[in-house]
């Protein structure tokens, strides 16, 4: 007979930040919990709830863009070409785009 504990799985979730001109081109966006125990776990979930969200921070090869940076627990993520950093249980992740422009 299994157990009540050995059919628990516990479930990483993340809580998702963001910078205010994400919410520009997704409206709903909004800091909140995702599922995942890696970055791009997290991402590709974010995509179900957002589409098209994954397409704006990620390249066809799934690494991070240039203009984009993840943090997680405040560290800037080690592995933008995989994004397999782990996500700890309520760890706090940050996603900024990062914005250029002006007048010269």
């Amino acid at each position: 007979m299994i157990g009540a504990a050995a059919r628990y799985v516990a479930r990483t979730m993340a809580f998702v930040t963001y910078t205010p001109h994400l919410s520009r081109f997704f409206p709903g966006l909004a800091e909140g919990e995702i599922p995942g125990a890696t970055v791009a776990e997290v991402i590709a979930a974010l995509d179900r709830k957002h589409p098209g969200l994954q397409g704006y921070l990620v390249d066809d090869r799934g690494a991070l863009r240039q203009h984009v940076n993840v943090f997680v627990g405040g560290s800037p993520v080690k592995d933008r070409e995989k994004l397999a950093d782990r996500i700890a249980p309520s760890e706090r992740i940050f996603i900024a785009q990062a914005l250029s422009g002006g007048r010269t």
